[in-house]
């Protein structure tokens, strides 16, 4: 699709602009990988803060520093991260799963969840159910996350005894195959919802309300007075013309899910990309703070090319659109 495309390689600049940008705010905060080292071991002499800031790098300039970044990336190379003693790269994919997994389950769930209810408030604009809905999801999405997720822990884990109370896994516990995944599946109950939840009430009210503008259209108008039934011009006609603004809310907040899976790997204790942006700034981690910055960014770029393809395929005229173009 020629409008894909486009996007695609108006994306190498956005994502230029983040590298440079990100590396250049890291290079002017106060503190660096040295002064975390040194403040976690109860500080050194003169000499051991030169060694480490010739050996880490940090002794030439931001320019030189930017330009040898910039020529590894080219490489493909994230750099080296003082924090982990490892490769930059190897790092993050050994935490990225974690993070998709949680941020997946969780936004098909919210999706999912979010748009039937929206068909049910916005079936019957006005009637009881539309206004309990409304009511509820304008509460619930009122609720901070990590409220959500220490309220979820004290009730099901604590309480009830139901689920884990933190952790992907059971560490250790041996198992393979099907009972691991059950057992992972297990852990991802509570904050899976945790997640979802709060991103469910805006699906919800997104739907609703795009089903509440379709029924004044006259294409709705036209196909009740052919006579069809109430069923068919709700799921046919008035619910598909209201899902495309909502694949659209669902490009915009992957994003913003993934800032919140920060707040709701460090409640559940799980070691994803969330808690690894956290330990780089703690550790003062550029290499790794930018190395998590990117990856991000690439997820989100690829999020919103693929909700573009979704929004072509839902709507024949972008398609086209870009035929025309």
């Amino acid at each position: 699709m020629l409008l894909t495309r486009r996007r695609a390689v108006s994306a190498v600049p956005v994502l230029l602009i983040v590298i440079v940008g990100s590396f250049l705010l890291l290079e002017f905060a106060p503190g660096d990988a040295v002064d975390a080292y040194l403040l976690s071991i109860g500080g050194g002499d003169p000499a051991l803060v030169k060694t480490l800031r010739e050996a880490w790098g940090l002794d030439q300039s931001t320019v030189q520093r930017l330009f040898l970044y910039l020529s590894a990336l080219a490489r493909l190379d994230l750099g080296w991260s003082v924090e982990f003693g490892r490769p930059v790269l190897d790092v993050i994919l050994e935490r990225l799963p974690d993070t998709l997994l949680l941020m997946g389950s969780a936004l098909a769930l919210s999706f999912t969840l979010g748009s039937a209810l929206g068909i049910v408030a916005g079936a019957r604009p006005g009637s009881a159910a539309d206004r309990l809905l409304s009511v509820g999801s304008l509460a619930l999405y009122a609720v901070p996350s990590f409220w959500l997720g220490l309220v979820l822990i004290v009730v099901f884990s604590v309480q009830l005894g139901w689920f884990p109370t933190a952790g992907i896994e059971t560490i250790a516990s041996g198992k393979t195959g099907l009972a691991r995944a059950t057992d992972i599946a297990r852990h991802l109950v509570l904050p899976v919802s945790a997640l979802a939840f709060i991103y469910m009430a805006l699906f919800l009210r997104t739907m609703r309300a795009g089903m509440a503008e379709a029924w004044r259209q006259d294409f709705v108008l036209a196909a009740r007075a052919k006579g069809l039934a109430r069923r068919r011009i709700v799921l046919r006609h008035v619910a598909r013309n209201a899902l495309l603004p909502l694949v659209t809310m669902l490009g915009v907040q992957a994003a913003a899910m993934l800032g919140g899976s920060v707040v709701v790997e460090s409640v559940f204790a799980i070691p994803g990309f969330g808690r690894l942006a956290q330990e780089a700034v703690a550790g003062r981690d550029t290499a790794l703070l930018v190395g998590i910055i990117i990856v991000g960014a690439m997820m989100v770029v690829v999020t919103n090319l693929l909700i573009d393809i979704a929004y072509a395929l839902l709507d024949p005229r972008i398609g086209a659109s870009e035929a025309a173009a």
